[in-house]
């Protein structure tokens, strides 16, 4: 798949908010209703370091195969290249930031709906 720069038309989220935005450096934070997802990707250069603010968040990642659960207060990074679908935990919204960086970003959706 192409790399994209910009994935928010690719997937719905309750709330998505811009905190930060310099050269090589992002904060975002969203919002997930118990059934949004953010599909399969990758990213090329950047690490995702997610941070939850409200709610359960669940990671799965591949090579090797991953299932993490955060809650509130809890934050986890998945490097470079390492394929990861983020879901909602949780029976109520899920809140977030990921802070991406440090390099340039990129988005590399990966078409398949493993876990």
């Amino acid at each position: 798949m192409e790399a994209i720069k910009d994935a928010s038309p690719l997937y719905e989220v309750e709330r998505r908010a811009e905190h930060a935005a310099r050269p090589g450096f992002r904060i975002t934070e969203l919002q997930l209703s118990p059934t949004q997802k953010v599909p399969w990707h990758y990213h090329n250069n950047v690490a995702d370091t997610f941070y939850v603010l409200e709610g359960e968040l669940r990671i799965f990642l591949q090579e090797p195969k991953q299932d993490v659960r955060l809650s509130a207060g809890q934050s986890f990074t998945v490097p470079p290249r390492r394929a990861h679908l983020v879901t909602n935990a949780g029976a109520t919204s899920a809140t977030f930031l990921v802070l991406q960086g440090i390099g340039d970003y990129d988005f590399v959706p990966i078409g398949s709906s493993r876990v």
